[in-house]
């Protein structure tokens, strides 16, 4: 049984006001030492963090029309998010489809529950109904790739790497 069975659940849409650049950016930080943290040398981890996650740069990917950003929220605490982006390398698979990418589908550890992830992953595809391929890039060892799986997206045959960060990772897609 779920612990978070009496907690309110809800994922929604990130604006870009202070209050939520804010929140989001601090949430991401946390989540990519998490992520990452165990997988990359500290000061690799600090340069990433510096690079994408400093305030200046974040607004501006906030208000880029490529990218949505979806938080999930337990009783009012934001514990993930997810990116919905037409940007990245599209898969050849894909190329020629309509296709958007799930991008930093990120919960933190102590709030990876079922009913938290299928919140987060919902609100994703609600963004991703008018194409015909979603697409995820994920490191080898997330612990993500299962779940997408199981929700029919199909690992890709060859060797990826993580987008900016150096990482071997799998790309998975999901063609309607």
């Amino acid at each position: 049984m779920s612990k978070f069975l009496k907690m309110n659940i809800i994922s929604k849409f990130a604006l870009a006001t202070d209050e939520s650049t804010d929140t989001l950016l601090n949430l991401i930080i946390q989540l990519a030492s998490e992520k990452f943290g165990p997988k990359l040398e500290t000061q690799q981890l600090n340069d990433f963090i510096e690079k994408y996650y400093n305030r200046k740069y974040f607004v501006s990917e906030m208000n880029n029309m490529s990218n949505q950003w979806i938080m999930v929220y337990v009783d009012n605490q934001a514990v993930g998010y997810a990116r919905v982006t037409s940007r990245g390398k599209v898969p050849p698979a894909i190329d020629k489809m309509r296709a958007v990418r799930i991008g930093d589908f990120s919960i933190l550890e102590k709030f990876k529950d079922s009913q938290i992830i299928e919140s987060l992953y919902d609100k994703c595809i609600s963004l991703c109904r008018h194409v015909d391929a979603i697409w995820i890039n994920e490191y080898i060892d997330n612990p993500f790739i299962e779940f997408f799986e199981s929700k029919g997206f199909i690992k890709e045959p060859g060797m990826y790497e993580l987008d900016d960060i150096g990482l071997p990772s799998s790309c998975l897609i999901f063609k309607k």
